[in-house]
């Protein structure tokens, strides 16, 4: 038996594959970040299989457990909220507790906010650095002081109430004209990819309401 982390459309629901379709609809259980989000997406292609939350708050309490009913012939599969489970999202320690207990884990190919953002930056994607989400408060400076001297494309994750916040950072570590690219509400009706450099970007936004998932890409040195 094996564990099947399934990738989860990041605003279109058109972007699933028929395959996550029908392991979804084979497993005993489907393990969901957040069982109301994942509720609406299985009302739409008709999958009625049990649901079980599975976040960050409750995994490492769950996550032996959970390979073992593996083990015991349960078929499991793991969605996050959108996106790649794992990728900034639950994902990683269950996949991690699986491989330790010699359960074997298929991750289906499928939706990750970053690449569309990536390709569309028309920055270099042949080498890049994803960071994720920087540290809130704490860390965060060092990160980005260190990240002065990267030399790949970078990319970030962002909430929509930091995104002013973060450019004019990074505006400050690398400098207003570096080139650099902001992704919102993709695959979604009011998606909308910015490029410039990044004193351009901050003025772009500045004057606009932020809303949606964001994605941040910045040129390397």
């Amino acid at each position: 038996m094996k564990l099947y982390i399934v990738p989860t459309p990041i605003g279109n629901l058109e972007d699933i594959t028929f395959r996550a379709i029908k392991i979804l609809k084979e497993v005993d259980t489907i393990l969901a970040e957040d069982t109301r989000k994942t509720s609406i997406l299985l009302a739409h292609f008709n999958i009625k299989n049990k649901l079980q939350s599975h976040h960050k708050f409750n995994e490492h309490k769950s996550v032996e457990h959970i390979a073992q009913r593996i083990k015991s012939g349960e078929k499991i599969a793991l969605v996050s909220d959108a996106g790649t489970p794992g990728i900034s999202d639950p994902g990683f320690l269950l996949a991690k507790t699986c491989i330790e207990n010699k359960v074997e884990v298929e991750t289906l190919p499928g939706a990750t906010a970053f690449v569309p953002a990536l390709v569309n930056s028309g920055l270099p994607c042949d080498k890049f650095v994803f960071e994720g989400f920087l540290p809130p408060k704490k860390g965060r400076q060092k990160r980005i002081t260190q990240l002065s001297e990267e030399e790949r494309t970078m990319i970030f994750y962002e909430s929509p109430h930091r995104l002013i916040k973060a450019l004019k950072q990074f505006a400050e570590f690398f400098g207003a004209d570096r080139k650099a690219s902001v992704s919102r509400e993709l695959s979604k009706l009011y998606e909308e990819n910015k490029q410039g450099t990044l004193q351009e970007l901050i003025t772009h936004f500045e004057q606009k309401k932020i809303k949606g998932e964001i994605v941040i890409v910045v040129a390397g040195k």
